[in-house]
């Protein structure tokens, strides 16, 4: 029998070992299972993808990446301070898995220190610190054996989500200095350039996004042959095309060269060409998608329930929130869940975007890309031109039941456009006349130009003299993955779009859905009436009248007294549907609120009872008589 002084002597030891064994399990984990990690974020935010690994196996010929951090930054702002460890710790991940062929240099560039003037010459961002003006640097710059130079000016918290995909994009442009070219052919400014009296334009956001993995070329729209060096061709709203051009993309597609098309039968941001030609909104390309095996419905654009967007609008004076099913915000149940290119994209967003409809008897096979549900109808573009009544298109909405595409990846045997021979605009072309493809075409039509443009997709914000990209849907990423597909590089399409998806409460939105559809109907109603009132009022007070008095018939007050009787009552009923419609998704909130917060605790807890009171009821069962247990 031990001692109580024994007890407590080896209950001390027992304490002390116990925390000898804890520290050393922590020194041995924090040294050799560095690399062991669970990620159990939804977006997957800290597990590098499959394109980083590719990247970095690829790397021919050492690469030198300087990271540089200011100590004063990290002393005032705790959230850089925390942003550069994150930083740090994924580089030192490349580093372990690219065999040596990367190196990282780390940098204090202390004010007024040969650090600084490294950073400065680097061409790095500095952020005011203090009063008396000293700069905080949180950038990096890498070079390759050839002396060739890429940056991250600063990096900003924003893209904290998108850090994996920029260090390996500025590791790729330096491990592959050979870009494959894109050849872009467009009849509206998206690339940019000189504008009359004014600044040149700024090319678009997604073209700038694109420059980064691939080397754009600009086509005339009066091309009679498409270049040699072109092996993608991204064809944006192409209207009045001539016929030498449509033979030049004919002929293109159907000797191997891979197209991205986007149309659309109401380009909202459509405007006049720089080529002179009148804007109409409307893209003319059937005669080219026919010889695919598709075709653009025409003067007609896809509203759906399930995605359309919230919007703020103006109604008799005041500002309404509804759902504008014009505009659609595409989710993860709206794509080919089997395409790679489409695996990892959170949401689109599309602005009056086409439908396509497949061509019957075509030698090709389409595979929808992007469709929506059968909560969708096909709406004239005359509704949504210019000024269009929001509400009115909800209230009128009648889903018709079937899924319709606006995005779609073609291959296969496909036959010329031009059954006759080249036209005679094209009579001197060189090149020899293809009627049907050599080994099968390879083409991705989108439905929709309004896509392309950052309003959609992205928050452009300038960062000490930096345009800075944000995005909130992805957009640009589709557009870069699309052409990736096409070109068979396929490096970092895994990367992007992993931390932009939202997940709607389907739910919650039927069921506002629901009320807000009986709500519009009897405020459209109502409006009737209030139009009727006025027009009889208006003509009860042209009547006859006495020293400035209206003369009114006692049956004329009495049908005035009536209505504004039956409006009370209608308005009351409006603000009963306002109070169901709150009170319904009020208490949904709070039912999901309830599971998220205290359902998991409190089947612990139950558990934990249920757990206690079986472990009692077994050491009580024994047999009271023998005194033996009987469990």
């Amino acid at each position: 029998m031990l001692s109580n002084a024994d007890r407590q002597k080896l209950g001390i030891a027992g304490l002390f070992l116990a925390a000898v064994l804890f520290l050393a399990v922590n020194i041995l984990s924090n040294s050799s299972l560095r690399a062991v990690q669970w990620d159990l974020t939804e977006g997957r935010l800290f597990t590098l993808s499959e394109g980083t690994y590719n990247v970095l196996s690829k790397i021919d010929e050492p690469i030198t990446a300087r990271l540089f951090f200011s100590r004063i930054l990290a002393e005032e702002s705790p959230q850089h301070a925390t942003y550069y460890e994150r930083v740090r710790e994924l580089l030192e991940r490349y580093v372990d898995l690219s065999d040596g062929k990367l190196r990282l240099e780390i940098y204090d560039p202390a004010p007024f220190s040969d650090d600084e003037d490294k950073a400065v010459a680097f061409g790095l961002s500095g952020v005011p610190i203090n009063n008396a003006g000293d700069l905080g640097y949180f950038g990096l710059a890498a070079t390759n054996s050839t002396d060739d130079k890429e940056l991250i000016a600063f990096f900003t918290p924003d893209r904290e989500s998108f850090l994996e995909y920029d260090l390996t994009k500025l590791i790729q442009s330096l491990a592959v200095t050979e870009k494959q070219v894109v050849g872009l052919l467009t009849s509206m400014p998206i690339n940019g350039g000189p504008v009359a009296s004014r600044s040149p334009r700024e090319p678009w956001a997604v073209i700038k996004q694109i420059g980064e993995v691939f080397e754009i070329e600009p086509v005339p729209i009066d091309v009679p042959v498409i270049p040699e060096t072109i092996g993608t061709l991204m064809v944006v709203h192409p209207k009045g095309l001539k016929d030498k051009t449509l033979y030049a993309i004919d002929q293109f597609v159907l000797g191997g060269g891979r197209a991205l098309v986007f149309v659309d039968p109401n380009a909202e941001v459509d405007a006049a060409g720089s080529q002179g030609m009148a804007s109409t909104g409307k893209s003319d390309f059937n005669k080219i998608l026919k010889s695919w095996g598709v075709e653009l419905r025409k003067d007609r654009i896809i509203g759906d329930l399930d995605t359309a967007r919230r919007v703020n609008v103006r109604d008799a004076g005041k500002v309404a929130v509804s759902d504008y099913v014009a505009w659609l915000a595409l989710r993860a149940e709206n794509f080919d869940k089997g395409d790679a290119m489409l695996g990892d994209l959170g949401v689109i967003n599309v602005a009056s975007a086409g439908i396509l409809d497949p061509i019957a008897g075509a030698g090709t096979q389409l595979v929808p890309l992007i469709t929506v549900g059968p909560r969708s109808m096909e709406i004239k573009t005359e509704k949504v031109n210019r000024r269009p009544d929001v509400l009115g298109l909800f209230r009128d909405f009648v889903p018709g039941g079937k899924k319709m595409t606006l995005a779609t990846r073609i291959t296969g045997n496909a036959k010329s456009a031009f059954p006759g021979g080249p036209p005679a605009a094209a009579k001197d072309a060189k090149a020899k006349y293809l009627a049907e493809a050599k080994q099968g075409i390879h083409v991705i039509v989108v439905a929709d130009v309004d896509l392309l443009h950052e309003s959609l997709w992205a928050d452009v914000k300038d960062l000490f003299g930096n345009r800075v990209l944000v995005p909130f849907a992805n957009n640009g990423d589709f557009v870069v993955n699309a052409l990736e597909s096409l070109s068979g590089s396929r490096s970092l399409t895994g990367l992007r779009g992993r931390a932009t998806a939202s997940r709607p409460f389907h739910m919650v939105r039927e069921i506002r859905q629901a009320a807000e559809t009986r709500y519009r109907a009897k405020e459209k109603q109502l409006k009737i009436n209030l139009d009727e009132v006025r027009a009889k009022l208006n003509k009860l007070i042209g009547g006859e009248e006495t020293e400035g008095e209206t003369i009114l018939k006692p049956e004329e007050r009495q049908a005035i007294e009536k209505f504004r009787s039956e409006m009370l009552t209608v308005r009351r009923e409006l603000r009963g549907v306002q109070h169901a419609l709150r009170q319904d998704i009020d208490s949904l909130h709070g039912l999901l609120k309830f599971l998220n917060i205290a359902a998991i605790p409190l089947l612990l807890g139950i558990g934990t009872v249920i757990f206690t009171i079986v472990g009692r009821t077994r050491r009580r069962r024994y047999d009271h008589r023998t005194g033996r247990d009987l469990t």
